[in-house]
This record gives C-alpha cells, structure tokens and sequence, in this order.
C-alpha cells in the first residue's frame, strides 16, 4: 500500500456507484453525503420535470426562462443526472444496466412503488447480488401507517419534535431547517457505509431501511429517556436547557449572548465573575438552579443589563465561560472560521457560471503525517439530464434519440 501524497487525492469512495433514484430532500442528501466522499453518484430524474425540489421556490435563481431553484442546489453537488422514465421499455432497460454496475442503489419511493415498476429489492439483487439498497420511507416500511406520505413538517410533529421546540407547551414550532429528511438521510448513508463494510466480509449486499419517523425518534436524546424511564412528558421552554442552568440565551444591554454553564465548576467561575452568590439555597446545585430556573434567569440578566453584547462575549471568553451570539446565515458565510473548515466551497454551474454553496462536514488527514487528504475539487447540482448521453454512452447503449433517428432513416 503506498502512502505517497497526491495533490489531488481521492475520496475514500472513490470507484463507488451509486444509482441515487429518490427525489426531495432525504434520499439526495444521503447521496450527496456519499458524492462528497468520492463515489460516483448518478441521479435518475422523470423526464421533463426531474426531481421535485427543482421547482421549490422563490427563491429561484438565473435566468427567466430557465430558473434555477436554490433547493435542488441545496442536495445535489457533485452528482450526475440522467432523465429516465422508468415506466418505459427504455427508462428500465438504462436503470438495469446501472443496477448491474452499482454498489449502491437510494430510493424514497412509498412502499410498493418500485415493486410495481419491476424493480422489487428480489428483482434487483438478483440483477446484482453485491447490491446496497438505501430505502428511506416516512413512517417505515411496514406497520399499521407504513403507507402514509411521508412529509418534514408532518414527522416533525408525529414524532414529538415540535413538542419540544417553542416558547412554550402552547408554542409548537417546527425547526427552521427540514431536520427529519436530513437526518433520515445521514442515518441512511451512516447504515449505507455498514453495509458496505459487511459486504467485504461477506461478498452479499443488502437492504438498509430507515425513516422520517425512525431519524426524529433516533435523536431524542436525554428528551426521550425523561419520557420512557422518568416517565416525565417533556414540553417546550423555549431558550433554555431543561436540565442545565444556566444554559440558554440571555439578554444584555442593546443584545443577546448565549452561555452554557455545564458544571458546578463553571457555575462558581461564573457567580464569581458577574458577582452572584453561587451558594445561595436556590442556587447551590444544578438541580436547584433548574427547580429555580426563573429566578437564575432573572438574576444572569441583571447581571448582563450593564453590557453590550460584544465586549460581554469577550468577558465570558476570558473568564473561560463557553459562550457565543446568535448569528444571521450570512454572518455565518462570512465567518472566517466558516471559510477555514472548508464549509464554503465554490462550483461552476452550467446556467449560473460561478455559484457559491455550504460545503461537505467532514475532512479527512493521511495518518502517516497529517497532510488533509479532504476532496477539494467539486461539481455544480446538474441540470436535468446534463450527462444523460455520456451515461448512455458508458454504458453502451445508443441514445434514444440517436436510435429513433438511425429508425427513421432505415424507414426512407
């Protein structure tokens, strides 16, 4: 095994396929997640339409004529696109050439949808024993509701999430970003990766399954043990930690600041810096503090009304107080240390030229001496069916196009 540097190397899925069939939000993330560690990724898309998010907006983007969504562009970097119609002798016979060659196949169809159209989990191992089938559904597969749709909105507030997030329990709020199909589909790659791992022990594919439901219910957290073991029903109370205090956000002079006073050790640093009495009754513990929380509150905000927010920051930084301030998104894409992870990247789109997007999580470093390793190099989310013709081509199959003309001139 060479341990030589390379200056552009691969991504640790690099000579992966994945045949991404899902549309939305939670099957194309989870592809993309693959696509940024290096596996190919070719995306089916209906003809004409292609995926749904390609019409979600305002905001569009572009020209008139050929508006860009920014949605799909949310979901779909670093993969190609292929139109098929999968009802059509055509559309399946390019599916099942794909499926022969893939190691990994995402779908987010209801269940029943793919059985019908030929392509049933049987159908398509027996294509390609070696396959990883990605399914992700709303509710799950089976069950008494596994063939409701499956929408963020609605699993956030099936799953309890809403419940707990807001002002208050009269205040349901749903999370500003579509929390349910994004961790649907990082569970779903997470399971994808696995699978792929037990495939080289075993040379046999499989199915991985999860959902909207099951990823809402896999991050309750120390919310979902307060119900199952203490047999406590947790509501929403807005920005404060129902089990540490203080935790939340304060307000100060002309701003706002959020603290996170997580040991009895912070707690005294902190009393003692903004002059509160750490022993008073209500005070001494944790669990006081949280029976106590107004009072807490009352007491750190009294505490804050002599400061602006910036030089509060600092205060609290230099007294070691994890600390921090709310921030709008475009600070956040200004933010140096934003740029200095690597999170902003940018990619040249077909209709938009030079386009600015969030980047890939994660980075990767050689063990043998550091050197970052991380894929630098990106694609633009394509237009609907930009590599149609070169995947054709790959595969060794006329376009249909280039065969119904070949038709019509043996015809003359």
């Amino acid at each position: 095994m060479s341990h030589e540097s390379t200056p552009q190397p691969e991504g640790p899925l690099s000579g992966y396929l994945v045949v991404d069939l899902s549309r939305a939000l939670a099957g194309p993330h989870a592809g993309m997640m693959l696509a940024d560690l290096g596996a190919r990724v070719i995306k089916v898309e209906n003809p004409g339409t292609g995926d749904d998010t390609r019409g979600w907006g305002p905001p569009f983007v572009g020209p008139e004529d050929d508006p860009q969504a920014t949605y799909f562009l949310s979901c779909n970097r670093n993969k190609e696109s292929i139109a098929l119609d999968l009802k059509s002798d055509d559309g399946r016979t390019v599916l099942r050439e794909l499926l022969e060659r893939a190691d990994v196949v995402i779908e987010n169809f209801r269940p029943g949808v793919l059985d019908r159209l030929g392509f049933s989990a049987a159908e398509m191992h027996a294509l390609n024993p070696s396959l990883v089938v990605l399914s992700i559904t709303g509710f799950g597969h089976d069950g008494p509701e596994s063939r409701r749709s499956g929408y963020d909105q609605i699993l956030q507030g099936e799953a309890g999430l809403m419940s707990l997030t807001g002002s208050g329990p009269d205040d349901p709020q749903r999370v500003g970003v579509p929390i349910a199909d994004l961790l649907s589909g990082m569970y779903g790659a997470f399971g994808t990766l696995a699978a792929l791992l037990q495939r080289e022990r075993t040379g046999q594919g499989q199915i991985v399954r999860t959902s909207l439901l099951a990823a809402l219910i896999g991050v309750h957290a120390f919310q979902g043990t307060r119900a199952t073991v203490a047999g406590e029903v947790p509501k929403a109370q807005g920005n404060h930690h129902p089990s540490i205090a203080p935790y939340g956000l304060f307000h100060c002079r002309q701003g706002r600041v959020q603290i996170s006073v997580g040991s009895e050790k912070l707690w005294r640093t902190f009393a003692s810096t903004f002059g509160i009495d750490a022993d008073r009754p209500e005070f001494a513990s944790n669990a006081e503090r949280v029976r106590n929380r107004e009072k807490v509150i009352e007491e750190v905000e009294r505490a804050f009304a002599g400061y602006e927010a910036e030089p509060l920051l600092a205060m609290l930084n230099e007294a070691g107080i994890p600390a921090g301030k709310v921030r709008t998104l475009d600070e956040v894409y200004e933010w140096e240390q934003v740029h200095s992870q690597g999170l902003v990247i940018d990619v040249d789109h077909k209709i938009l030229g030079n386009v600015t997007l969030p980047g890939p999580p994660l980075r990767f470093f050689s063990a043998a001496d550091t050197a970052e390793t991380t894929l630098k190099t990106h694609t633009a989310p394509p237009l609907l069916d930009q590599d149609g013709e070169q995947i054709r081509q790959w595969l060794g199959l006329v376009p249909a196009d280039a065969a119904a003309g070949a038709a019509a001139g043996e015809g003359r």
